[in-house]
């Protein structure tokens, strides 16, 4: 039996071994391990990868949200939009500055935010609007932005799952007035633990960032306001670099990934195969497929030694953790319906032909 996982790091990870253990000799040599300069030359590095003005690294992408949020001066008593489809971080990061996640229904076609549903959610209390460029497919970030200039509300972006996507020829993490990413070592660009980044072409919330990163000091033992400890470590930066130079080749095996699943997959019982926007450029970080029949599907896949994942079987509205904002089954209907209805494929770089070709059979 053929046995192909959910995701393997084998295909991307070994060609670099070299590479990767002589940046980790570089760290380990230098006896300077916090803030030096891995971090400043992967923040410009990425920087300039994401077509941004300043790139800040931090510790993780809830923390990235975090210290976005508070950087825009977002806290008790504000309101801040956010897909009701989507990883409960990005409700976590605007619980934790204090203000109130109201959510919003997905376009059930592309599972990413619909504009159309924003613009009727805001209130005299809405802030921001926290889109997700959901699976790697960008949202419909010109529409984002003319609701978001009409009401004086800040975009912070989620690009978490969305390295090297674009939206009209402009790069996700680049609408904002400042976006947050994660990465998380599963992520399309992914560190070898707990990573983040925050992208903004804004100098004076830049700044502001660099701060709070670092305990609210711009200056080591001259703390001006209450900050965190969340830094970017020199070590995950170097590797980060080594691996940033590789990305948009992974985006393309998975995109070829993709489009072999599109066709091989069309047609086949009820399933419903991703829908890309108009003007986007899909990168794939998951190929999300739906069924009625999901989780029978699964337990075959996973029986004939096919991985399998599902994101996410429970939407963050029916969390315990949000059971204070009084939500029940069927508040949001399309959320609920893909947490019922969605299956992750294995889609990584790497992937032979063979691979893909066994998993399309066993589907049919």
């Amino acid at each position: 039996m053929t046995k192909v996982p959910f995701l393997s790091f084998e295909t991307m990870h070994a060609p670099l071994r070299k590479e990767m253990t002589e940046a980790f000799q570089e760290v380990y040599d230098s006896y300077w391990y916090i803030l030096g300069e891995k971090v400043t030359r992967f923040e410009k590095e990425y920087a300039q990868f994401s077509s941004s003005k300043y790139s800040i690294g931090v510790s993780n992408g809830l923390d990235a949200l975090i210290l976005a949020l508070k950087s825009a001066n977002i806290g008790k008593g504000d309101e801040v939009i956010v897909p009701s489809n989507t990883y409960i971080a990005t409700l976590l990061a605007v619980s934790n500055v204090g203000a109130t996640p109201i959510l919003v229904e997905p376009n059930p076609l592309t599972y990413n935010i619909d504009p159309q549903n924003i613009a009727q959610a805001i209130t005299k209390k809405t802030k921001a609007i926290i889109p997700v460029h959901l699976y790697g497919q960008p949202c419909e970030m010109d529409q984002i932005l003319e609701i978001a200039n009409a009401n004086d509300l800040k975009i912070i972006e989620d690009n978490a799952q969305a390295h090297g996507a674009y939206y009209k020829d402009k790069m996700t993490g680049n609408w904002g007035h400042i976006n947050a990413t994660s990465f998380y070592p599963g992520k399309n660009l992914g560190a070898l633990g707990d990573a983040g980044a925050i992208t903004t072409n804004d100098e004076e919330l830049c700044n502001r960032i660099l701060q709070l990163r670092n305990y609210g000091s711009p200056k080591k033992y001259y703390n001006v306001e209450k900050g965190y400890n969340m830094r970017l470590d020199e070590l995950q930066a170097a590797l980060l670099s080594v691996k940033l130079k590789h990305i948009l080749n992974w985006n393309n095996m998975r995109k070829s990934i993709a489009q072999i699943y599109n066709s091989e997959l069309n047609g086949i019982g009820d399933l419903v195969l991703p829908t890309t926007v108009d003007h986007a450029e899909h990168v794939y970080h998951l190929y999300v497929v739906c069924s009625s029949k999901r989780d029978g599907l699964s337990a075959f896949l996973n029986s004939n030694g096919v991985g399998t994942m599902v994101h996410y079987p429970i939407p963050p509205h029916l969390q315990l953790a949000y059971k204070d904002l009084n939500y029940s089954e069927r508040s949001f209907p399309i959320a609920e319906g893909l947490a019922k209805n969605c299956l992750s494929l294995p889609i990584w770089p790497g992937m032979n032909e063979n691979q893909v070709d066994y998993i399309c059979k066993t589907i049919k």
